[in-house]
């Protein structure tokens, strides 16, 4: 029997499962309309192969609509290129109400790009967007990648949604460096989780993914600064379970928790308030 998830990228039909279940809520805070299409009947399999997998979708959930609030208060500011790496099932280029004069590049592997092809089919980008097939494990792709970028003056916005958790601090390290020397990159937006996140998931979404050889591993223990060395400075954190509480897509028992934390130590509740976020970093 097929192992429901093969590899690193079937994780992008799982997510457009989660975007998919929330676009057909009808008090969804975000419509994806390819979402379902996307994601298919191995995305329905892989989803019902993961533990308690349903009740986990808020934090996708949350993760899509604040990445979709910043990129679009972004583009309001002037940004109009935007880079988005390993870019999956995302259709932002399509769904977001773009300027028809952005540059929108998603990039990944030539399947993923393919199959995101096959399914856009006859759709028309809210923007000028171009799909690149390239593979991101090398450095010799992703400088041919950061070569494309039109050096036009105005900032740009790289994003890898989804992406830095499954690689290692060097994979990150290079990234980082490569992308702050990219003079057209002003902006880098990214999920970051911390290695209590790790701890929590080890019984739930991690079993799952070892067995595909995608192990969630990239949680730095001291956060966002990390990046610092590389020429990049946290501006915003948008903690995942903040904005949960704010759009009202989280835990059950939620009060409970928040209530129970209130005898916590400083110290803890500061971990906890950093366990997963959505970061927005500048290139100084």
């Amino acid at each position: 029997m097929e192992e429901p998830l093969r590899d690193v990228s079937d994780t992008a039909l799982w997510v457009a499962m989660y975007r998919a279940l929330e676009s057909e809520r009808p008090d969804a805070i975000f419509r994806d309309r390819f979402a379902r299409q996307m994601a298919g009947a191995r995305g329905e399999a892989i989803l019902a192969s993961i533990p308690k997998a349903k009740s986990l979708a808020w934090p996708m959930v949350v993760r899509t609509a604040v990445m979709d609030e910043i990129i679009m208060r972004l583009v309001g500011q002037g940004v109009r290129t935007i880079v988005n790496l390993a870019a999956g099932l995302d259709t932002r280029a399509y769904r977001l109400d773009l300027p028809p004069d952005l540059a929108w590049f998603d990039a990944d592997l030539p399947a993923m790009v393919a199959y995101r092809a096959e399914h856009m089919a006859g759709v028309a980008a809210r923007c000028r967007h171009e799909e690149v097939a390239v593979d991101l494990r090398h450095a010799a792709g992703r400088a041919e990648l950061l070569a494309r970028l039109p050096a036009d003056g105005r900032p740009g916005l790289a994003i890898t949604e989804g992406l830095l958790v499954y690689l290692t601090r060097d994979d990150v390290a290079a990234l980082a460096g490569e992308l702050s020397g990219a003079a057209s990159l002003a902006w880098w937006l990214i999920d970051l989780a911390s290695p209590l996140l790790l701890k929590m998931l080890a019984r739930s979404w991690q079993p799952t993914l070892q067995a595909a050889n995608a192990p969630m591993q990239f949680a730095p223990a001291e956060s966002t600064a990390f990046f610092e060395p590389y020429g990049w400075w946290e501006v915003e954190f948008r903690s995942t379970w903040a904005e949960s509480r704010r759009l009202k897509r989280t835990v059950r028992f939620a009060g409970l928790w928040e209530f129970l934390g209130r005898f916590r130590s400083a110290e803890t509740r500061r971990e906890f308030g950093r366990m997963s976020g959505v970061v927005l970093l500048e290139r100084k």
